[in-house]
């Protein structure tokens, strides 16, 4: 286990009813004058705007509303909400929806106190120091960034999709409450399922020796999205398999699960540039690269795929053959994925071959030093074709 420093400063207020409480908490963090920060109809559609706006005038504060935040979610957005809060002296935004609107907030909160222009914090150029308080109201469990130091914006011009991982834009608070989620269609709950699930394994593949109480947590959370996946879609009002759900979600991103250790997120850089090129959604398009980036990465480290499928699916191991156990670990991944409705293919998301050098070259550019992207394994452009080819 290697030195860590783990704080997550963002309240949660989890379970059913808890949206009257979003004005009283937004006070309690010093706002008044409130940008409400939203995608498209649905949060209109399913009480849940009329519910946060109802709180927020009961307590007494000035709302602004700014809708319009897409899957992928936009620069041209951010930049205009940065324009609205500097105009109408917003001190406080609150993200009502997944992690699209959160992403979106959270990069409007470090540019409004920022001279230059915000894509500066997603390129690297720049590294910010402040941020508006941001706070959410989660309505898809899917991204963790409702408990996450995590932004991704892709920018209009050129189709680039970037994080920015930063702790001044933990939000202060996140409201949790499972209700929200009984009207998602499944597919986008599914996307949640498989987004959620990879968070944890690219910090379960790591090159880190005796992390055995991290390992056994995020087996844990594995598990447990397995376990209720199948039960949220077939049930989409069951309330308890939507709490495991929601909460899996948060506890996938908070870093939690990632004390200890390093990482590896070369599965997200990928599938950034899958969803910056053609605006697939970010949970199918992960569901499809992980399983194939398994397949070109186990031989690296044998025994901890082996881990992998005897503890989180119960794969019988073979002693006499632990590379077939391995294997069987990622078809099972693959099967679950595909269980749940997800892609298996980049063809089923519309991605062709003639395009995969162009998204390696995107990737590399995370590491404009190494031209690297990864840790487990590092990869360099021609492994990222090779993997975009497994999954072809």
């Amino acid at each position: 286990m290697i030195n860590f420093d783990y704080q997550n400063p963002t309240r949660v207020v989890f379970g059913k009813g808890t949206i009257p409480q979003a004005g009283q908490l937004v006070k309690e963090h010093g706002g008044s004058r409130v940008l409400v920060h939203f995608g498209g109809g649905s949060i209109k559609a399913n009480g849940v705007y009329d519910g946060v706006k109802k709180s927020l005038l009961a307590a007494g504060l000035e709302v602004v509303d700014l809708g319009g935040v897409k899957p992928n979610p936009r620069l041209s957005l951010v930049r205009e909400g940065i324009k609205l809060c500097r105009e109408k002296k917003i001190d406080f935004i609150l993200a009502v929806g997944g992690g699209s609107v959160i992403d979106s907030a959270k990069a409007i909160g470090v540019g409004v106190p920022y001279e230059g222009d915000v894509w500066d914090f997603y390129t690297g150029t720049a590294v910010p120091t402040k941020c508006l308080p941001v706070a959410t109201v989660l309505t898809i469990a899917a991204a963790g960034s409702e408990t996450s130091w995590s932004s991704v914006i892709t920018n209009d011009d050129g189709a680039y999709k970037r994080p920015l991982d930063v702790k001044v834009i933990y939000p202060v608070f996140s409201i949790l409450d499972p209700e929200t989620t009984y009207s998602l269609p499944d597919y986008q709950t599914a996307c949640g399922i498989a987004d959620m699930f990879v968070h944890v394994v690219e910090r379960y593949f790591t090159t880190v020796k005796n992390v055995e109480l991290t390992d056994r947590f995020c087996e844990a959370v594995m598990k447990t999205i397995i376990n209720n996946a199948r039960r949220v879609l077939d049930n989409p009002k069951d309330y308890d398999a939507r709490a495991e759900i929601m909460w899996c979600g948060s506890l996938a991103h908070n870093n939690l699960a990632g004390t200890g250790r390093v990482g590896d997120f070369a599965s997200h850089m990928i599938e950034h540039e899958l969803s910056g090129f053609n605006d697939v959604a970010h949970g199918a398009g992960l569901a499809v690269i992980v399983p194939n980036w398994m397949k070109y990465v186990y031989k690296h480290d044998l025994a901890r795929f082996v881990q992998f499928a005897v503890r989180v699916f119960n794969i019988e191991e073979n002693f006499h053959n632990p590379e077939e156990t391995a294997l069987l670990g990622i078809k099972a991944l693959r099967d679950f994925y595909t269980s749940i409705g997800m892609p298996a293919t980049l063809k089923e998301i519309g991605i062709e071959e003639k395009d995969f050098n162009a998204i390696a070259e995107k990737v590399k550019k995370f590491d404009t030093a190494k031209g690297t992207v990864g840790n487990f394994k590092l990869l360099v452009n021609s492994d990222i074709v090779e993997i975009l080819k497994l999954a072809k």
